[in-house]
């Protein structure tokens, strides 16, 4: 099972996302309740499984690069490269911004930067699936944390069910330092949805999130190079690493953040747990890894866990809206 881990067009086709996305909360009274609404509601709900497709699919090939980087040089090729795309596509101003922008963007960018490296030190050391499951009880919990309606718990609960049932049963026979690293990621990974939709509302289009990379890049390239030095420079590698870090990095967390502007914390927490289910079918696809039965159950569960929250959250907005 693959891993876990843009606006590379224009920038006008960038500024059209959060119209697609769409706000259930804006517009005029007028335009509340029409048949339409919901469609719009379901705006973020398509960027956030937008971005997990990429962010699996791109896990791939970053499963060919690892054997020649190493886990800290995959991570510091991700963001860098990342970072520079995002920097050249977004060209966000560094005037303007208050302490707190600033603090809330490396906040973000050490988030990043941490998550990505613990995650791929887990993967080195345990089994991917396990590794992808532990790593989402973090958002997991951030769902029944921060959910103020029982049935987001109920539905995080499945959730959690179906990741497990993804370990293969496992967990007892797991380094104990890969499952350490896969849990601490899962704490990022919690972290990265909090401060995320905080870049989200404090900069406007990808601009935080742009500088957010700018920071991570920076924190993690002395690793990197400290790991595989001038192996990452040979051009087949950086290939891949752009490959990567356009479709794990650039485009998912752009499309996730544009998300969490329109979709609760509490939601969004529990549609990552869609993750291991996109994983296991981007390993399927693309690596040829077969699917067993429990595999299957698990991915069902998950996404009826998914599909339960998301109509919570476009039923609730709906009845709001008809009020």
């Amino acid at each position: 099972m693959p891993v876990e881990e843009p606006r590379t067009a224009t920038a006008a086709g960038a500024v059209q996302l959060p119209e697609v996305a769409g706000s259930a909360e804006a517009g005029t009274a007028e335009t509340r309740g029409r048949p339409g609404q919901a469609g719009r509601a379901l705006g973020p709900v398509a960027l956030v499984v937008a971005g997990g497709l990429s962010v699996q699919f791109g896990s791939a090939v970053a499963v060919l690069l690892m054997p020649r980087t190493g886990a800290l040089g995959v991570v510091s090729i991700r963001l860098v490269l990342a970072a520079i795309v995002l920097l050249v596509v977004c060209r966000p101003t560094l005037r303007g911004h208050s302490r707190a922008d600033w603090g809330t963007v490396i906040a973000f960018g050490t988030v990043l930067a941490a998550m990505n490296g613990l995650f791929y030190q887990s993967a080195d050391r345990i089994p991917l699936g396990a590794a992808v499951t532990l790593e989402v009880l973090g958002p997991l919990t951030l769902s029944v944390i921060v959910s103020r309606r029982l049935v987001n718990v109920l539905w995080a609960v499945l959730a959690l069910g179906g990741v497990l049932l993804l370990s293969g049963g496992g967990f007892d026979r797991l380094d104990p330092v890969g499952a350490a690293f896969a849990l601490s990621a899962g704490a990022m990974w919690a972290a990265y949805i909090i401060f995320s939709a905080r870049t989200g509302r404090r900069f406007p289009q990808a601009d935080g999130l742009a500088l957010a990379m700018a920071v991570g890049a920076l924190l993690a390239l002395p690793l990197g190079v400290a790991e595989s030095g001038s192996k990452l420079l040979v051009p087949s590698t950086l290939g891949l690493g752009l490959a990567v870090a356009l479709m794990s990095s650039v485009l998912p967390y752009t499309l996730e953040l544009l998300a969490l502007r329109r979709l609760p914390s509490s939601t969004f927490a529990v549609l990552m747990s869609l993750e291991p289910a996109i994983a296991a079918a981007a390993g399927f696809l693309v690596l040829s890894q077969a699917l067993s039965g429990t595999d299957a159950l698990a991915i069902a569960l998950v996404i009826v866990a998914s599909m339960g929250a998301v109509r919570t959250q476009v039923g609730g907005r709906s009845a709001r809206a008809g009020k």
